[in-house]
């Protein structure tokens, strides 16, 4: 039985221990041990986590089997556009994938967003990250690229934007 729940910050172990899990196994071909190892802190920090899940800029949710946490997302409102909600993290663990979660996860989203009358959802992905074509299996399309500087490393994004249709 798969069951999304909202996070707390007692689900905060299990997300660092999916990003850590899914980063590597993700990112290891295109990006350096050294970057990776940096994102990770710097991202998934217990501290940083805690400290965007009590402000409130992200809502985390966690997908469950019967067994454990298999997977996460967070989401919160653009600071410049009240009317966009961007999907800030998605992950879901390495020997899962293809088994539709990751569809729970964004469909969740969407339903909850749509709850606060937004219908706009932005992501973005690294311009090497394969997950692209899911993105856009699921009705994302490229916006734009962004280049986003993480201390000395730089992220080279795609910003994709999927328009949710009004009602459920």
């Amino acid at each position: 039985m798969i069951n999304i729940a909202v996070a707390s910050e007692k689900d905060i172990p299990a997300i660092i221990q999916i990003a850590e899990k899914t980063w590597w196994s993700t990112y290891s071909t295109f990006l350096s041990a050294d970057q990776i190892r940096y994102m990770l802190d710097t991202i998934y920090s217990p501290g940083i986590l805690r400290q965007v899940m009590i402000d409130g800029s992200q809502t985390f949710i966690v997908l469950h089997d019967e067994r454990r946490p298999q997977g996460f997302a967070s989401f919160g409102v653009r600071s410049e556009d009240q009317n966009v909600y961007k999907l800030h993290k998605i992950y879901v663990l390495p020997e899962n994938q293809g088994k539709g979660y990751g569809k729970m996860l964004i469909e969740e989203v969407k339903n909850r967003i749509r709850k606060k009358n937004v219908y706009t959802l932005d992501l973005n992905v690294n311009r090497f990250n394969p997950a692209r074509t899911f993105y856009e299996k699921m009705g994302f399309k490229v916006l734009r690229e962004e280049d986003i500087p993480i201390g000395m490393y730089w992220m080279n994004d795609f910003v994709m934007r999927l328009e949710l249709t009004v009602g459920f």
